[in-house]
């Protein structure tokens, strides 16, 4: 993620051992991982080559997570916003025709704990009632796929709180499009879902990039 390892730079399992300290097994099984996202390519009589950004497995939570660690949050945060309203939006109108009683109430219920934490500057929990929401607003999408990016949804919410993206007292301007959205698919209104899941999309996106501007 730094660059520390160009593209291109080969690595050997003893290069690893030596470098960080670690069993030969450990660093199988690193390398073994960061190959299943694409950083990495390991051939036999060749090395373990470094990967360009273009063929990782961006949608990999762990490396959404890493990103965000190193690289420019907000450009990033950015892009994944844009991923988002291609498929949340989509999600909120199926689960306007497809949501269980039961999961229309545990929203209805994410929805009330954000506003309690929104008020009282809990991020922490209100993050947890947030991601609540969200996952299960894709699972009553009915659509697995849509449910498959519970965690790219998890780590852009996570990330935003963890580095200090979030204003100390969420905007309740945005909670109150979160209960639409709940209210939206409770009723059926499947592109009011739509619509009022889009604005959520839009405002947390402009609140980062007026905030936290990407640098030059």
């Amino acid at each position: 993620m730094s660059g520390q390892y160009p593209p291109g730079r080969i690595l050997t399992l003893d290069g690893v051992n030596a470098e960080h300290g670690v069993s030969r097994s450990v660093a199988r099984e690193a390398i073994r991982v960061l190959e299943s996202m694409g950083m990495v390519e390991s051939r036999r009589r060749v090395g373990i080559t470094v990967q360009p950004a273009e063929k990782w497995n961006v949608f990999d939570p762990m490396l959404i997570r890493w990103r965000l660690d190193v690289g420019d949050r907000t450009a990033l945060l950015v892009s994944l916003s844009e991923l988002r309203l291609g498929f949340e939006p989509a999600a909120a109108a199926l689960a306007a025709r497809r949501a269980t009683p039961h999961q229309c109430r545990v929203m209805a219920s994410a929805v009330s704990d954000m506003v309690v934490h929104g008020r009282s500057g809990d991020l922490d929990a209100y993050l947890l009632a947030d991601k609540m929401f969200h996952q299960t607003l894709l699972a009553a999408s009915g659509n697995e796929m849509f449910r498959a990016l519970t965690g790219v949804v998890d780590e852009v919410l996570t990330g935003r709180t963890q580095h200090g993206m979030m204003p100390e007292k969420p905007n309740i301007a945005a909670i109150a499009l979160h209960d639409e959205v709940a209210r939206a698919i409770r009723m059926g209104e499947d592109k009011q879902a739509e619509q009022a899941m889009r604005a959520i999309i839009d405002e947390a996106a402009t609140a980062v990039v007026e905030e936290f501007p990407s640098a030059p």
